[in-house]
C-alpha cells in the first residue's frame, strides 16, 4: 500500500483525536493509531481509546476494515521530569503567564517525534493529530506555527517526507462536534460520549449531556461549552 493511503492517528482517547480517528479513516485505506503512556493524571483515558476503538469498529464496520494495528508506547520518563498539574496531584492553576500548569512541556514534541519514528517502521507518513489554537488552553505546542515547524524538522532529520494534518486547527469545539455529526451523524457523536475522556483528574463516575467528567477542570469546561454552542445552532 502506498504512503499516500495511510495515515498515523495520536489517539489520546479525548473527543479530539477520537474524532480526528473518523476523519482519517474517511480518507485512508489503512489508518494505524498511536497512543503515549507519560504517566498522565488521568490515565484512564488509555483504557478509554481502547474501548472508543472497539466501539467504533462495531458500529462502522465500512471505517472498521480500514483500521489497522494499534500501539502504546511508553514514555513515562516525561512524566517522570514533568512537574505538572498532569502528571502530579496539584491543583490547576494558571502561572504568571497566564499559561495553566497542565502543560506538559515538550509533550506534543515528543508524540510527534515517536509517532514518526513509528510510522517510518510501518510505512506510514501521514500523521493526524487532534491539536487546536482555536478553542484551547494556550498550549504553545498546539499552534499551527510549532506543527509546521515541527515537519520541516522531521522531514529533514529522517529524509521522509512527513505531512502532518491537524483538521482541528482552526475549529472550536463546537465545530468539532459538528465534524463529528458530519461524519458519522448520531452513532458517532453517541460514541465519542460515552467512550472518550477528556477530564484532567481522570473522573469518569458522573456522566453529562456532553460525555463524563468532573465539570469544572478547564478541560470539561470547554468540552461543555462546545457542546452547548453546537447544540443551540442545530
Amino acid at each position: 500500500m502506498s504512503h499516500a493511503n495511510a495515515a498515523m492517528v495520536l489517539l489520546s482517547g479525548g473527543q479530539d483525536s477520537a474524532t480526528c480517528l473518523a476523519w482519517a479513516l474517511e480518507r485512508y485505506a489503512r489508518v494505524e493509531t498511536v497512543g503515549f503512556d507519560y504517566g498522565q493524571r488521568h490515565g484512564v483515558e488509555l483504557v478509554c481509546r481502547r474501548r472508543f476503538r472497539e466501539a467504533l469498529v462495531e458500529a462502522f464496520p465500512r471505517w472498521g476494515e480500514r483500521l489497522g494495528d494499534d500501539h502504546v508506547l511508553d514514555l513515562s520518563a516525561l512524566g517522570q521530569i514533568s512537574e505538572t498539574a498532569m502528571t502530579r496531584d496539584v491543583t490547576i492553576e494558571n502561572d504568571a503567564r497566564g499559561l495553566p500548569n497542565t502543560f506538559v512541556p515538550g509533550r506534543n514534541l515528543l508524540f510527534f517525534t515517536y509517532a514518526a519514528a513509528l510510522g517510518w517502521r510501518r510505512g506510514v507518513r501521514r500523521l493526524v493529530a487532534g491539536v487546536c489554537e482555536t478553542d484551547y488552553s494556550g498550549y504553545p505546542d498546539c499552534r499551527d506555527d510549532t506543527v509546521k515547524a515541527m515537519q520541516v524538522t522531521l522531514n529533514l532529520g529522517m529524509e521522509q517526507r512527513f505531512v502532518l494534518e491537524t483538521p482541528l486547527m482552526w475549529l472550536d469545539k463546537a465545530g468539532t462536534w459538528q465534524l463529528a455529526e458530519k461524519l458519522g451523524g448520531e452513532p458517532l457523536l453517541d460514541l465519542i460520549i460515552e467512550h472518550s475522556h477528556t477530564c484532567y483528574l481522570g473522573e469518569r463516575g458522573v456522566r453529562h449531556d456532553w460525555g463524563y467528567g468532573c465539570g469544572h477542570c478547564p478541560a470539561c469546561l470547554l468540552r461543555a461549552e462546545g457542546w452547548r454552542r453546537y447544540r443551540a445552532v442545530r
